[in-house]
Parts: structure tokens; sequence; C-alpha cells
């Protein structure tokens, strides 16, 4: 816990839709779900919503 997973996520969902002109697959699974709230609004301020599917269960 408190590792910076979720920057490590950005960081590579951010490179891979700017950088690379690709597209990324979020699966928000267990504790992830409680995160989906603020890391879709991150997606959002980041520009790359419309590059990222994300799926939670």
């Amino acid at each position: 816990a408190g590792v910076g997973k979720t920057v490590n996520m950005m960081e590579l969902i951010n490179n891979i839709a700017k950088e690379h002109s690709g597209l990324s697959v979020f699966a928000g699974v267990g504790e992830r779900t409680r995160e989906g709230n603020d890391f879709y609004h991150e997606m959002k301020d980041s520009n790359v919503l419309d590059k990222v599917a994300m799926v939670y269960g």
C-alpha cells in the first residue's frame, strides 16, 4: 500500500495515449473499484479519457 501504483498506471496510460497514439484498457477489480471515481476525473483532467476504456467489477 502507498507505493505509487495509481501514479504508475496514470503515467503508462498518458504515455501510451499521447506519445504512441494508442489506446488503453483499465480493469478495476477488487480494491481498485473504490478509486474509480478519482481515476476517472484524473483521466478527464489529463485529456486522455477518449483513449481509455475503464471497466470495473
